[in-house]
């Protein structure tokens, strides 16, 4: 059992007979009545987001959970095929239970969690920011600048983002999987 105290982004947590990470948290210390940590917590099983408050000093219960490093090998029709980078066991993970699988590329390495109490895999998270090529893009009009003008891109994984107008085809870009944004170019 821990508490209030204990919270932390990441922390894994069972509430309403479900598991829930912390995506953020804010202690607030009000300066009439007691204090309360404000959280946001999204469930592990159907990745909803809650926003939830517990009184200071509050018992929480933390679920026993590990990362493991795994690499992408493969999709198929019964979903997407990783290994252990260290034992070499492959394993296969339902596209629901992975943060951003349109930006997966072969070799990509990514986290996947899980509960140790059950052996059961909660999910998979791609990198924050993962290198990609674009396989094709419209070329850029000379002029167009003027405001953030931005053009669609098709990226090796075959996700489309949209990309600024001095970008061009077979270029590599960081893309940002948290909201599958354009972040800067790869020299």
């Amino acid at each position: 059992m821990a508490t209030t105290a204990d919270i932390k982004n990441g922390l894994v947590i069972e509430y309403n007979h479900d598991l829930f990470s912390i995506v953020e948290f804010q202690h607030v210390k009000p300066g009439k009545g007691p204090a309360f940590v404000r959280t946001k917590l999204k469930s592990l099983s159907t990745g909803r987001v809650i926003d939830n408050t517990f009184s200071a000093g509050h018992k929480i219960t933390t679920a026993r959970v590990e990362r493991h490093k795994y690499q992408y090998l493969y999709k198929d029709d019964v979903g997407y095929h990783f290994m252990h980078t260290e034992t070499y066991e492959q394993i296969p993970i339902d596209f629901k239970l992975i943060n951003a699988p349109q930006f997966l590329k072969d070799g990509e390495e990514v986290e996947v969690l899980v509960h140790t109490e059950q052996e059961k895999i909660l999910g998979a998270e791609v990198p924050q920011y993962v290198n990609l090529k674009i396989v094709y893009t419209e070329p850029g009009l000379k002029g167009d600048t003027a405001t953030n003008a931005t053009k669609q891109a098709e990226l090796e994984t075959g996700a489309i983002i949209q990309v600024p107008l001095f970008i061009n085809q077979d270029e590599i870009i960081k893309v940002d999987t948290k909201n599958g944004s354009y972040s800067e170019r790869v020299k």
